[in-house]
């Protein structure tokens, strides 16, 4: 026998009839396997000892080698020629049902013990049908942070200017003049859309001047809400909507923007009420293309995500999401579709943005996925592209009326002093009654109280010390805040302006904002983020405290302490605005022939029968815009004598074929005359219709 004889004769698991070690399992043994040998091997090794160089003798029952077997015959354990493993077997001996290849009994195969804790094993799951998986689906979606967040920002923004929603029909937030001229925007820029949309920038107002859209911002963007509903009523409704929503996205956007940054979500959730319901935007409640800045912190959030930068971590390319870069510039694009009031200022901060990447860039040279630079050229386009085009309706208004020009005369009216910082507006429930002398001394208070708030600003101070951010980034949001305060004092700075504001005005675009104070929403937004990171390094440590106390001990008031911030900035912005109701438009307006024209007219009861005018839009001389055409200055003057045969001239050349005077309205106004006045002989028909006198030109 050979070496290889003897290293198979030692003890060792079995091999199974496929060639493989088989183990048997402890306390198990075979009804037909031979009970092991009692006596213990020798330890020593068969090639170790005196005995090693012996040849091994062969047991006395081995089968004797048969004599007829030829000399150069192999032995029965040697090795192929084929390099067949030692322990392979003969394929005779497989195809042997269940037996050795020697005429032995085979070793079964041992089967593994039963678990004895199956039986308390839950049942095997079972999948899901098909509305299972949707209702599973619809239970994620709906638990995500971004659907609570917008779900939550439309609740908040519901009750943060309620009474708004209550009867949204019949009454309109602060005033009956601003809003419901903007009413009209929205309803005309959706009927224009959808029946002619060659005269969308002709509206139907201010007849027979042209461009009358952009005689103000256009809030082109809303068009498709305009194309829901006709009449005043559904107007109002649609502005009403507008008005909560706007809330809504600027809390959401202001939320996006700051988690994008790297706060967590209590931070996140501060900044956003703080930019959302700051006491300044209180001012602005009759002014919904102000209102509306939602989008400007929403693409600033798509933006940065899309391009993997945050403050926490930087440039991260792993993180680059083309498709969020091009929808941030989607969502910029119309955000400049609302207007230039906000969009001049955000568009310079996007070049900004740009030069800054790319100069970076310059310096790091960092790789950019080919992806990512497609959606930037394509977004960038995009953005372009509507700018331009929204800038062309008002360059030519700028033509055809050079007097719609701000000149610095108009920014020194409505530059802010220093004081307007500290500044609560009326609307303000907590601050309003308090600072009645303060807004007293200023010569135009709703452009000039621009009061952040006094808790975001605590909260900002403590964000310089105490941050999640660094304090080369903290200096510098500290920086942007002194800048944009500077600038948004207009020409009350030393040198009037010369190194702030009317640096800027030299820029294209500028020249058509003539209110600097405005600028205060950029220092809203950087106090906002500053204070974002104080809270939310607060909220860590209230983690970090909750994770070392016992979890038998309250905890409540720590957690209740990380909402007091978001509590504190709430209560600065809950608001005593008013909403009056909306005068209904007199019938004769739908029935007579137009161009018409409605006496008294001035720029609020224009504002008014903008409004009405949405029933059928009918042309109207009437029209308000913080710009008034000559003509339009000249009939308002000539119709004082109305009826007279110079206004009736004036009238007929111009086109109008029907004058409508309002009882209720035209009382203690100079066209009060025209209730009563004679017509004989002039070219003009008149019929009492108790509640309007209604005259036809002939």
């Amino acid at each position: 026998m050979t070496e290889r004889t003897e290293q198979q004769n030692q003890p060792g698991p079995q091999r199974t009839e496929t060639g493989s070690a088989s183990p048997t399992p402890p306390n198990t043994t075979p009804a037909d396997a031979t009970p092991p040998d009692p006596t213990p091997p020798d330890p020593t090794p068969p090639d170790i000892g005196p005995d090693a160089a012996k040849p091994v003798q062969a047991p006395s029952d081995a089968p004797k080698p048969d004599a007829a077997t030829p000399a150069d015959a192999k032995p029965a354990d040697a090795k192929p020629d084929d390099a067949k493993p030692a322990d392979a077997k003969p394929d005779a001996a497989k195809a042997d049902d269940g037996k050795a290849a020697d005429g032995g009994a085979a070793e079964p195969e041992p089967k593994p013990p039963a678990d004895r804790w199956a039986s308390f094993a839950p049942p095997a799951p079972v999948p899901p049908d098909r509305w299972g998986r949707i209702r599973a689906r619809a239970g994620r979606v709906f638990a995500h942070e971004w659907t609570l967040a917008a779900l939550g920002s439309v609740l908040l923004a519901a009750i943060m200017t309620w009474p708004t929603l209550r009867h949204p029909t019949r009454t309109i937030p602060q005033d009956i003049n601003d809003p419901t001229l903007q009413a009209w925007q929205v309803a005309w820029t959706g009927n224009a859309l959808t029946s002619t949309p060659g005269e969308l920038w002709h509206g139907n107002v201010s007849f027979p001047e042209r461009y009358t859209l952009a005689f103000s911002d256009s809030l082109l963007g809303y068009a498709p809400f305009g194309m829901i509903g006709t009449g005043p009523a559904a107007a109002i409704l649609r502005y009403n909507i507008l008005f909560v929503l706007a809330f809504a996205l600027a809390f959401f956007g202001a939320y996006a923007l700051v988690r994008q940054l790297g706060a967590n979500r209590t931070g996140a959730a501060v900044a956003a009420a703080a930019f959302a319901y700051t006491p300044w935007r209180l001012a602005q409640a009759g002014h919904l293309h102000i209102l509306s800045s939602g989008g400007i912190v929403l693409a600033l959030a798509m933006l940065a995500r899309g391009h993997g930068w945050s403050l926490t971590g930087g440039f991260d390319r792993d993180k680059v999401r083309p498709g969020w870069a091009l929808a941030g510039w989607l969502v910029a694009a119309w955000q400049i579709s609302l207007g230039f009031g906000l969009g001049i200022s955000f568009g310079y901060f996007l070049i900004g943005v740009v030069v800054v990447g790319a100069l970076a860039w310059l310096i790091r040279r960092p790789r950019l996925p080919r992806r990512l630079l497609g959606a930037d050229l394509i977004g960038g386009v995009a953005f372009t592209a509507t700018t331009l085009g929204m800038m062309y309706p008002y360059l030519q208004v700028i033509r055809l009326h050079p007097q719609a020009r701000r000149t610095v005369a108009w920014v020194e009216m409505f530059s802010p002093p220093p004081r307007g910082f500290l500044t609560a507006s009326q609307e303000s429930w907590l601050w309003g009654e308090a600072h009645t002398a303060a807004r007293l001394s200023l010569s135009w208070a709703p452009e000039m109280t621009l009061l952040p708030g006094f808790f975001l600003i605590g909260l900002a101070g403590a964000g310089l010390i105490f941050s999640v951010w660094t304090l080369r980034q903290r200096l510098l949001l500290a920086a942007g805040v002194a800048v944009s305060v500077w600038l948004a004092l207009g020409t009350t700075t030393p040198g009037k302006g010369k190194f702030g504001y009317l640096l800027l005005y030299k820029l294209p675009g500028f020249d058509a904002i003539r209110t600097p104070g405005r600028l205060v929403l950029w220092t809203i937004l950087l106090l906002a983020v500053l204070a974002a990171g104080a809270v939310a390094a607060f909220s860590r440590r209230g983690d970090a405290l909750l994770e070392d106390r016992p979890r038998d001990q309250p905890n409540w008031w720590i957690r209740a302490l990380t909402a007091l911030p978001l509590l504190a900035v709430l209560a600065e912005g809950i608001h005593q605005t008013p909403h009056p109701e909306v005068p209904a438009a007199p019938a004769a307006l739908a029935t007579e022939a137009d161009p018409v024209l409605i006496l008294p007219t001035d720029e609020s009861i224009d504002s008014n029968v903008m409004l009405w005018s949405t029933a059928g839009f009918p042309r109207t001389v009437n029209g308000a815009s913080s710009m008034t055409p000559p003509r339009q200055a000249q009939i308002r003057e000539a119709t004082r004598s109305f009826p007279d045969q110079a206004s009736i001239d004036l009238l007929r050349d111009t086109g109008v074929r029907t004058v409508i005077v309002l009882r209720d309205r035209v009382v203690g106004t100079p066209y009060a005359p025209a209730l009563d006045a004679p017509v004989d002989g002039l070219d003009v028909e008149r019929d009492d219709r108790g509640y309007a006198v209604v005259f036809t030109i002939l």
